[in-house]
């Protein structure tokens, strides 16, 4: 992945995002803590409605801040 993730902590962990641990999700590139939890999220985002509900809490939020622009 090359694009910079749009959350800055695990939604998880609340630890910082790593490098190694990085995913795509509606279009976005998204991080973890951790490859394993990574793994689980890219493999079946919808079991894991906490996860999801986080990144579109940041996409929303960036949405709404470039419409203020």
């Amino acid at each position: 992945m090359v694009s910079k993730p749009i959350n800055k902590f695990c939604p998880r962990s609340g630890k910082y995002v790593r490098e190694d641990s990085l995913t795509t999700y509606r279009g976005n590139t998204v991080g973890f803590c951790n490859p394993q939890c990574c793994q689980e999220f890219a493999a079946n985002p919808a079991a894991y409605p906490s996860d999801r509900t986080y990144f579109d809490t940041l996409l929303k939020e960036y949405e709404l801040a470039t419409d203020l622009d």
